[in-house]
């Protein structure tokens, strides 16, 4: 169960976007879903199509450092650190912070052009969930249209695979929600792809500023 401060993140977004307000049972769902993954010790896998290719992205950015919050290393990590890199230890604990382990699978460049040129462009994510896709994990994929056939296709697999699923789509929800083929989905209020776009930046915020404040937070 998160902590009454991380699912507050729910209202506060909501206060500042009252549009969301239809949202909110699944984003805090979403958030609830994300921080007992990671509270597991499990990552986040993100996809998504050009905008949203961009928003995956983003979202790991935003989880594999600090974002809000310093994110400062603890006292057994510097151990560690000094016992291994004495004189770099000093350095990396000014610096380095507590990462919120994400992967983005829009970036794998090698891996989809080749599987899109050998085999079939549109299995490219479901071929990465295959590989790397662990019970536990959450897969949150992005489809302004909800009919986005790669992010479908990498949703079925995440079932297969036992990962969670978060989609994050637009009104109608697509295929995606008419196939209920979501744990959580979350259809922000427009039909229009970029006003969709312009949703789905605060409400991704709002989930890596929720699961940092879950683990970072006082």
């Amino acid at each position: 169960m998160a902590k009454t401060s991380t699912l507050a993140k729910v209202d506060d977004l909501i206060a500042r976007y009252p549009v969301l307000s239809v949202c909110r049972d699944d984003l805090i769902a979403a958030v609830k879903a994300i921080c007992e993954s990671y509270a597991g010790g499990h990552k986040l896998i993100a996809c998504g199509n050009g905008g949203s290719a961009s928003d995956a992205e983003h979202i790991v950015g935003e989880l594999m450092k600090g974002f809000l919050l310093p994110r400062k290393l603890g006292a057994d990590m510097e151990k560690k650190m000094r016992a291994v890199c004495p004189e770099e230890a000093d350095y990396f604990m000014e610096n380095l912070q507590g990462a919120l382990p994400a992967l983005s699978m829009v970036n794998q460049v090698a891996l989809n052009t080749a599987f899109a040129n050998d085999q079939a462009p549109d299995l490219s994510f479901a071929q990465q969930l295959l590989g790397m896709g662990d019970v536990g994990d959450v897969l949150l994929a992005i489809s302004t249209s909800g009919n986005s056939t790669n992010v479908i296709y990498a949703l079925q697999m995440a079932k297969v695979k036992g990962v969670r699923t978060v989609a994050l789509t637009g009104k109608s929800g697509g295929k995606i929600k008419s196939r209920n083929l979501a744990d959580i989905t979350i259809c922000v209020p427009d039909d229009e792809t970029f006003r969709i776009q312009e949703l789905h930046l605060p409400v991704y915020h709002m989930l890596c500023i929720a699961a940092e404040n879950e683990f970072f937070g006082d």
